[in-house]
């Protein structure tokens, strides 16, 4: 079977599972996740499962990438996004098919590396990436109007609330050993917190290596 066939399999089964924004799905379907992953895990690439990446990270399952991004894009645009924990750029580059500026930052250097490598193989050159610990964010790109966390801090990181816009988004897992997928909304009078499903992240670690 194609990749493009069980890209299309995927993208009904998330429909099925309650993803409904034509938007994110048809990001879904168009990114090839097959390039993003080991090519030992390729005939896995569009199962709904996390996958190993090396380094104790993971590339999440498809429908907790849909249902991140349709949370942050409902109603609106995402226009400047910032992604905390690029991974293998997979979420990137959904993310890429939505917006025109993605900035992504990722603290584990080899993994940036492919990342990279990715994102090119996948002709998405105007994602921006960056070596950096994702609990400072990105200053110098900020404010953003979207930003989405891979992994899981046990509290909101201060500057990353800083860096978001006002009227802007943020979508994170929160939490230790139990995690809850939390969106979080900057209006004119402060910050309003949204919580939704439970959820199975890698922790958000400090520092870069």
């Amino acid at each position: 079977m194609t990749s493009q066939r069980t890209r299309a399999r995927m993208v009904d089964r998330l429909r099925e599972q309650g993803v409904s924004d034509p938007r994110v799905l048809h990001a879904m379907g168009v990114v090839p996740r097959h390039l993003f992953i080991e090519a030992a895990l390729a005939h896995r690439a569009y199962d709904d499962s996390a996958l190993p990446l090396g380094f104790a990270q993971t590339i999440s399952q498809p429908y907790v990438v849909a249902r991140m991004i349709e949370l942050l894009i409902a109603g609106r645009e995402l226009g400047k996004t910032l992604e905390v924990g690029a991974g293998c750029g997979y979420q990137a580059a959904v993310l890429g098919v939505l917006s025109k500026q993605v900035f992504a930052v990722e603290r584990i250097a080899p993994l940036l590396m492919k990342a990279r490598e990715n994102l090119k193989l996948a002709k998405l050159t105007h994602i921006r990436l960056k070596h950096a610990d994702g609990n400072i964010g990105l200053r110098e790109a900020a404010p953003f109007d979207s930003i989405i966390l891979a992994a899981a801090p046990t509290i909101i990181p201060v500057p990353l609330l800083e860096q978001l816009a006002l009227g802007g988004r943020m979508i994170l897992p929160l939490g230790g050993s139990d995690q809850i997928l939390c969106l979080i909304e900057r209006t004119a009078t402060g910050f309003v917190e949204t919580r939704f499903d439970a959820v199975r992240f890698v922790p958000l670690l400090p520092g870069v290596e």
